[in-house]
């Protein structure tokens, strides 16, 4: 029943889209409508605005006017309109996206969800980008890797090697599991190579107070809600893993899913083991983002994973909370023996972007336009550094970015950084917009950032399409994955029903979801 809710869903949205775009093909825009809506763009009070869905995890929405509304404006030419879409791990935002399409009001520009591309690249609603990119959006065309094309033809759900979208790229490993450093350094413990030193020193974190506060309420590690943010400990046994998401690597000779690979076998009993002797946080299966990035920031987690280049926020608010200038260090995947242990990198990132097919041909080069001017490289510093006053402030001849407070910011959608990230140009912006007072923070980062390249690998499966779970939605949500790996970690299914579970997998769609997904990569490894 709920599949066939599920079709019937993507049914009407399709058909929803499918009206609103009409016949317009994408590729019948002229020469003349592109000159058009450039000088418009450009006119001052002519700007054509178009609106723009991706991830806010809480900022003010960019409207008609506002601060940020006016920098895009004038950096890139074009207005911009972002409303508040409550993110909440793009589960809300998926759902208010789907609702917005079924009404024919879907955004000009926006960041898919789930596959949700396949779909409307097969239904016309979204803008074949194959001849608009390299004519009217050329930054884009450059900025992407050939080769990462190429895999974005591949994944053409029509079959006819078209682009329908433009995928994220990450030219380095952004994970890692990172450890706190003066926790080690106070009970003066080596930073753990191997598991079993890791286990001793996740015992002492809960066993000595590092963070001297009496209470004995540390965290030694933990993550959050369907086995989540966890990866550090499923890298020490070669499991493919991204943000808790199983993933696709070579085991065995063959493209394989590690949700049902022995390594995954092995890291779930060492999850089962840590979880029975307190080394877990006892709420890491019920802990929400908000909930562990508390815990994280109040002092009491000594080992957290995420990304790495995000620390400085978590170091800030932790000391804004506590007090404490703590410090982190890349936790070096733990040697296991008969494993090669990891963190994934992803060098694909989920699709970044898709564009409307519109009608309206003003708005559809509007929307070139703007992401041409957002791929300039010129631009770029201006994107990650916002609105003055309120993301950053000016010191000294020096722009210096301001303290995160999601009351006062407006949402940054369009920082270039998040779509195309290079590790010069990422620590380059780090360190040259720092302040006096966070500085010891971004050094931090900027340290761990590169010290994490050293334990990244890049998975056979990058670049994936969604496309090949189409018609098994339980195998791409991990419906049964989360089952059995939240029993088995929490001890109410032993170790033994892993096989169980490989078994209904494969039947419940996982044997076919394999077939395509060695397919797809025979394909782009001709």
């Amino acid at each position: 029943m709920k599949l066939k809710k599920t079709g019937l869903l993507l049914a009407a949205i399709i058909l929803a889209a499918t009206a609103a775009t009409g016949c317009s093909g994408s590729k019948n825009a002229s020469e003349g409508q592109a000159n058009t809506s450039q000088n418009q763009a450009s006119s001052g009070d002519n700007v054509v605005d178009i609106e723009v869905w991706g991830t806010n995890i809480g900022y003010k929405p960019v409207e008609k006017g506002s601060k940020l509304y006016e920098l895009y404006k004038e950096k890139l030419g074009v207005g911009v309109i972002n409303p508040y879409v409550e993110w909440n791990g793009g589960t809300n935002y998926l759902n208010q996206l789907n609702l917005k399409i079924a009404a024919n009001e879907m955004p000009d520009l926006f960041i898919p969800q789930q596959g949700i591309e396949n779909s409307l690249a097969k239904s016309g609603a979204i803008a074949d980008l194959t001849e608009l990119l390299p004519k009217y959006a050329p930054n884009v065309w450059e900025a992407i890797p050939q080769d990462m094309w190429k895999v974005v033809k591949a994944n053409d759900p029509t079959g006819q090697g078209k682009i329908y979208y433009i995928p994220g790229m990450v030219d380095y490993g952004r994970y890692g599991g990172m450890i706190r450093q003066d926790w080690l350094d106070k009970l003066g413990l080596p930073m753990p190579k191997t598991q079993d030193e890791y286990v001793q020193v996740l015992k002492a974190f809960r066993d000595k107070d590092p963070n001297g506060n009496g209470q004995k309420d540390e965290i030694p590690t933990g993550g959050r809600e369907q086995a989540r943010w966890m990866d550090h400990l499923f890298a020490m046994y070669g499991v493919a893993m991204f943000e808790g998401y199983p993933e696709w690597d070579i085991y065995d000779g063959q493209l394989t899913y590690s949700a049902v690979t022995p390594n995954m076998k092995a890291a779930l009993e060492f999850l089962a083991e840590l979880y029975k002797e307190g080394l877990i946080d006892k709420e890491s299966l019920l802990n929400t983002k908000d909930k562990w990035d508390g815990k994280i920031q109040s002092d009491k987690v000594g080992n957290y994973f995420h990304w790495i280049e995000h620390g400085n926020l978590i170091l800030e608010n932790l000391n804004k909370n506590t007090g404490v200038k703590a410090e982190f260090s890349v936790l070096p995947v733990p040697r296991v023996e008969g494993y090669k242990g990891f963190y994934t990198w992803k060098r694909f990132a989920p699709p970044q972007w898709v564009v409307k097919n519109n009608k309206d041909q003003e708005k559809l080069m509007a929307t070139l336009k703007l992401l041409n001017n957002m791929y300039d490289k010129k631009n770029w510093k201006d994107l990650f550094l916002g609105v003055e006053g309120m993301h950053y402030t000016m010191k000294d001849g020096k722009a210096v970015k301001l303290p995160d407070d999601k009351s006062t910011q407006e949402n940054m959608i369009l920082n270039t950084s998040s779509s195309v990230a290079t590790l010069d140009f990422t620590t380059e912006l780090f360190k040259s917009t720092a302040s006096e007072d966070n500085k010891w923070a971004i050094d931090q980062v900027t340290r761990n950032m590169k010290e994490a390249q050293q334990y990244a690998k890049i998975i056979a499966g990058d670049g994936m399409p969604a496309s090949v779970y189409d018609g098994y939605p339980d195998i791409n949500n991990r419906t049964l994955y989360v089952e059995y790996a939240t029993k088995i970690i929490l001890g109410q299914y032993p170790i033994s029903k892993f096989d169980e579970f490989v078994e209904k997998w494969n039947q419940y769609g996982g044997e076919e979801v394999t077939n395509r997904a060695r397919e797809w990569y025979s394909k782009v490894n001709k």
